[in-house]
């Protein structure tokens, strides 16, 4: 192949979307240079030939100016905020020669600013990178840029603005001998209803009516108590500043909300969570800030977290690192239900049940598909022993469900009763719903691994029969999660899965999945979205996960009007990188171009409410020719220009004629319409 035109190389240079373009340069992270046009990369696999150094290297200078190819090493890239050049190799094309420059031992080396200029915006940083560029903005630290280019111009920049980094926080440091007074009470929200903690343990079920008490430890305005009281359970709170006077005593369910973020003192904050849980009989609810991407809200460094301008103090802790500290203090195994919300069970038996239950498939009782007058007549009996082993895949055991005598009475053992029950249903629905009961227990104890499996005496007893019934013994299960665990190594078996997935909508390198459709994955695949929640929790809102295969990585989106609106528009997207574990949260809301769904239909199962109104708006879409341009129309704008284009318009999940469109395009376009139904036809 022969070399292209400099002229060319330039061309493609200046036009690149990816990487920072200076006058005579564009500067790319050697990890996104397969995004480059392919001209580009091979025009950098010529210099990178020349010197096997290369491989090193963390960025690549195409030169414009003249053919020659810059690489550059910053060890520490992706940990400090602006790294320090340690190596330069420039590798003149023409002559096939290169030349080193080592500031190794310089005092006043180059450094980068704008990190996120040099990758793509899926890089795993990219969030944390431009929001501190955006924080260094606002303060005009960036400002002069040609004064800042080294370390010592960039450390007198800092220095004039009494800054400081943290990671990638900017933080104006205190005096050691400055005091300080933190204004906790500050940190208490006035809230109109249940606080997010407190809702998303309701909705678990963990509560029950009538019988469950509650009490709130740091209780601040004591808004929960009240609503908790209003919905009539027995309920009491304690605070140091705003119910200081009220009792502290034991409660069935113990909430320590936002409590452990606002306490500066380490031996204190400590201490407040061992105070929550020793005055919890049933369940401890903790939750704390949790940190998704500095938005710079904090400005004052102190201890290990941040003083607000409100004078309050914030720990805002990495996703990990709050599960590990509640673990360790309370030598527990905590389980995420939410982002920063964790439950914390007294008996641990109930715990397990509760985790197992997070992975519980749905699964439908088989219908009755043939008359037989005995089980006519015997229905009353035979229906609790059906929706038990809808439930556990199995057939109970003795003193497992409440009509045992009366079944045996009439029937001497549930075996027999069953196979009642099989002479009016499909027997292979009972096989399937075996194996879904299967599947869910492989994926509780292949998770487990990650954190402490309990061992088989540890269990309570209906899982230890579970096991017995579907597997033979706790060493096979034991056996067969791990080698599922495994198979997570290579995400091309993953993408092999994806691909044989009856629902998803698949595109090369990910799978998109209504959050409905989520049990009708692969196990395998439910797997790999597990690694993601049983740490971090759920975006609550999430009704879309994204699989990619191409980084280990599961993605949370939230389009707000998925059923009503033929297209919606992304509000949130939370990325949860799995190696090492990092979480980026970005928001759509006031973005004028935002990405939107097509093809709703492919995201859930054929029994989902609305899918057949989806499925009439694709044929259609596709019909009249809208869906032949992904890329373009994959954002707001793009989609409303090929509207435009085709003289359509959306009312409801229908495509119609725009009213004031040119008669002569419309007329053209029926062609066109017909055309296609004819071919696809």
């Amino acid at each position: 192949m022969e070399n292209p035109p400099f002229e060319q190389i330039i061309q493609l240079c200046q036009n690149s979307s990816i990487g920072k373009h200076l006058p005579s340069a564009l500067y790319v992270h050697c990890h996104c240079l397969e995004h480059l046009d392919p001209i580009l990369q091979a025009y950098e696999q010529q210099g990178r030939r020349v010197t096997p150094k290369s491989q090193e290297a963390t960025l690549v200078k195409f030169s414009t100016d003249k053919p020659k190819i810059s690489y550059l090493f910053y060890p520490d890239f992706q940990e400090n905020p602006h790294p320090v050049l340690r190596l330069s190799i420039v590798v003149d094309l023409q002559t096939g020669q290169f030349s080193e420059w080592n500031y190794q031992d310089s005092e006043n080396p180059p450094i980068l600013h704008r990190k996120e200029t040099f990758v793509t915006n899926d890089y795993p940083q990219y969030q944390e990178f431009a929001t501190l560029t955006q924080f260094e903005e606002a303060l005009g630290l960036l400002q002069e840029s040609r004064t800042i280019g080294t370390r010592q111009g960039w450390l007198t920049r800092l220095n004039a603005h009494h800054l400081e980094f943290i990671g990638h926080c900017l933080a104006c440091p205190l005096p050691q001998t400055q005091p300080v007074t933190i204004a906790r009470h500050k940190a208490a929200i006035v809230r109109n209803s249940l606080s997010r903690p407190v809702r998303l343990a309701l909705d678990t079920g963990i509560f029950t009516l009538g019988s469950s008490t509650f009490f709130d430890y740091g209780c601040g305005y004591g808004g929960d108590v009240q609503r908790l009281r209003e919905q009539g359970y027995e309920s009491a709170g304690w605070d140091p500043y705003y119910a200081r006077d009220q009792s502290v005593f034991n409660a069935d369910v113990v909430n320590l909300g936002y409590v452990i973020n606002v306490v500066e003192d380490l031996a204190e904050r400590r201490e407040a969570l061992l105070k929550a849980w020793e005055i919890t009989n049933q369940v401890l609810i903790v939750s704390a800030q949790v940190l998704v991407n500095d938005n710079g809200y904090g400005f004052m460094a102190y201890g290990d977290g941040i003083i607000t301008r409100r004078n309050t103090f914030q720990k805002y802790y990495e996703q990990e690192e709050l599960k590990v500290y509640i673990d360790q203090v309370l030598q527990v195994d905590s389980i995420p239900i939410a982002l920063g919300v964790y439950l914390v069970f007294r008996d641990e038996t109930k715990g397990e049940a509760f985790r197992l239950s997070c992975f519980r498939s749905r699964a439908s009782t088989p219908r009755i598909q043939r008359q037989v007058k005995r089980f006519e007549d015997y229905a009353y009996l035979l229906t609790p022993l059906m929706e038990f082993y809808t439930k556990r895949g199995r057939l109970p055991v003795r003193g497992e469900i409440e009509n045992e005598g009366a079944l045996k009475d009439e029937f001497r053992t549930f075996h027999q009763a069953f196979k009642i029950v099989l002479q009016v249903t499909e027997p292979e629905e009972w096989e399937a719903i075996a194996y879904q009961r299967s599947q869910d227990l492989l994926l509780y104890f292949a998770l487990s691994r990650f954190e402490y499996r309990p061992k088989n005496r540890e269990l309570s007893a209906v899982i230890r029969e579970d096991i017995k019934a579907l597997f033979g013994s706790y060493n096979e299960i034991c056996y067969l999660s791990d080698r599922m665990l495994l198979s997570l190594r290579n995400l091309d078996v993953l993408a092999e899965w994806a691909e044989k997935s009856l629902v998803g909508k698949k595109f090369k390198k990910s799978l998109l999945v209504h959050i409905s459709a989520l049990d009708s994955l692969p196990p395998l695949l439910r797997l790999y979205e597990g690694c993601a929640s049983r740490t971090v929790g759920r975006l609550e809102e999430v009704n879309v996960i994204k699989f990619s295969f191409k980084h280990p990585k599961i993605s949370y989106l939230y389009y707000p009007d998925f059923d009503t609106d033929p297209h919606p528009h992304l509000q949130v997207n939370m990325e949860v990188y799995l190696n090492p574990l990092n979480v980026h949260y970005q928001e759509y809301i006031r973005e004028e171009n935002p990405p939107i769904l097509h093809e709703k239909e492919q995201l859930v199962a054929t029994d989902y409410p609305h899918y057949e109104k989806f499925a009439r708006l694709t044929q259609q879409e596709k019909d009249w020719g809208l869906l032949e341009d992904f890329q373009k129309i994959s954002k707001l704008q793009g989609w409303l220009q090929c509207l435009n284009d085709h003289c359509a318009t959306l009312k409801g999940h229908r495509v119609h004629w725009q009213k004031n469109a040119d008669p002569y395009q419309i007329k053209l376009q029926r062609s066109r319409i017909k055309a296609y139904k004819k071919l696809s036809h």
